[in-house]
Order: C-alpha cells, then structure tokens, then sequence
C-alpha cells in the first residue's frame, strides 16, 4: 500500500509523491490487459455458450461487487476514500453516466458480435481517446504516436478482414462502447486528484451512483424478469462463472483506474485494445458468429 500512502494521503506534498516508476507503469498496465481479457472470455461464454440472457443484470452483479469488496475494505482500515458529502455527485460528474453507458454498451457488443469483429472494432477507443484528450486534458501527442495509432487500426482491419460480417446492431453498441470507454478513461484520469476523491473513491460512488439506476432500468426493460426465470441457476458451473465475471468486473474497473493512475489514458486504451489474441479466441470458441439467444 506504500504508492496509495503516497500518493492518496491527506498530507502528502506534491512535491514528494514524484513520478511513478517503469515498473509501476508496466504492471499496471499488464494487470489491467489481463483483467480485461480474462473477463471477456467469460463474459462470451456466459452470454452465448450458457445463452444467458441479461447483459444488465450481470453489470449489476459486477457493480454490487466493488461496493461490497471496498466498502469492506475501508472498514478494516485497508484503503481510504472520503465519506460521502453532497459535493461528490459535483466532482465525480460525468463518470456515472460514462460508466453505465461503458458497461451496458460493453456487455450488449460481447453478446452480438464474434471475437474477431468485437476485437477489430474496439480498436477505435484508441484513435477516439488521443482526440478526447487532446480536446479535454490538452495534452499534446508527437507525429510519430498519432501515425502508430493509426498504423494499429489499420493492421487491425487487414488481420481481420476475412472475419468480418455486417451486423448493424452490433456495431452500433460496440461503436458507442468505444466511445463511452475512451470517454470514460480521459476523465477517470481528471477525476483522480488525491485531494478529491482518489483512485478508491471514484470507483466506489461510480458504482453506488449507478447501481440503482441500473436495477431500474434492468426493471423496466424486462432484463431482470429474464434473468430471474433463467434455467440454468441450478448449474453449479454457471453460478461460478457468473460470480466470476462478477469479480472480474470489480478487478477490471480498479485495473482500469490504476493503469490511467500509472500511465495515460491513451496508454489504457492501446493496453485495452490489443489485449485480445485472436488465435486463442477462434480456438475457444471455433465460431465466427454468436449463438443466438
């Protein structure tokens, strides 16, 4: 806990916190590229080989999940974030809309395109987030890095071509997924001030902000009822995947935070976008196309 000692307590001197280390940056980013494509394998098979058919109910899940492990966590003294106060909706605006939009678009893309497509086209939060932090963090990106970014979509498209198949609706929430998660990245890096609401604290009001609007929503759309006649609650393998993903999910929002915390958002984003092998994919699941539920 010594970097979250430094760099998060309440009186740390700026000064002093100085900048993180090559092997700060690197694990945090290997953490987060494995977190990510562990929950992808098993967000897949629960919602095309167990044909489960709630994407927001397993959001939900992954939401309770991190509110459950760090509120614990800040009640046996292991981490610290500030205690509620009505100026915390202000700071933290807009990374609950963000997130929500990230993990719903997120799911639905998993569940309606194969691997090969969901991998080519995530690839775009990378070109998506130099623009957001350019307009948004002013930062400022040499000729050399814009040209690899695109050097990568580019590479992307050709190693995929022969894979690729048109499906409208899941290019709409697979597009609006890298939108919500380049957005989300670039602010999760602003919001992440340890005299505000610290790496801990912008993971766990994101999470209890948004999770009762999204059991509303799961509610009104009919996905909870669904989730709820599910036939498959008395499979024990099930029930431990779907708690997996749960966990994962938690593991997944603290690597994402700590990778932006370590490196860039842009740095997430390429971590994030080149995390998929594709042989390992096609060989898990040997089909392009998702079963349809």
């Amino acid at each position: 806990m010594t970097a979250d000692g430094q760099a998060e307590g309440s009186g740390a001197d700026p000064g002093s916190v100085g900048l993180p280390s090559r092997a700060a940056k690197l694990l945090s980013a290997l953490f987060y590229g494995t977190c990510s494509f562990l929950l992808v394998l098993v967000n897949k098979a629960l919602l095309t080989t167990y044909r489960f058919p709630s994407p927001i109910v397993l959001g939900i899940g992954q939401m309770a999940v991190t509110i459950m492990i760090l509120y614990v966590s800040k009640l046996n003294k292991i981490i610290h974030f500030p205690d509620f106060d009505k100026k915390i909706p202000v700071k933290l605006f807009p990374l609950p809309l963000l997130y929500i939009g990230n993990h719903i678009s997120g799911l639905w893309s998993t569940s309606k395109l194969s691997l090969p497509m969901f991998t080519v086209l995530r690839k775009f939060t990378i070109p998506l987030t130099l623009l957001l932090e350019t307009i948004i963090l002013g930062k400022q990106y040499s000729l050399n890095i814009i040209v690899s970014v695109f050097a990568i979509i580019l590479g992307a498209v050709i190693a995929a071509g022969s894979d690729l198949a048109f499906n409208l609706e899941g290019y709409i929430f697979v597009f609006l997924n890298d939108l919500f998660t380049a957005a989300n990245g670039v602010y999760t890096k602003q919001k992440m001030d340890p005299k505000e609401l610290g790496k801990y604290g912008v993971l766990f009001y994101n999470a209890c902000f948004m999770i009762i609007p999204t059991l509303i929503l799961s509610i009104s759309t009919g996905d909870l009822r669904q989730a709820t006649e599910f036939n498959q609650w008395k499979n024990v393998l099930f029930i431990i995947q779907f708690l997996l993903s749960c966990f994962l999910g938690f593991l997944l929002m603290y690597s994402t935070v700590l990778c932006s915390y370590y490196n860039s958002a842009l740095t997430t984003a390429v971590v994030g976008a080149i995390k998929h092998g594709r042989g390992l994919e096609i060989f898990l699941f040997n089909s392009k196309q998702p079963v349809k539920t």
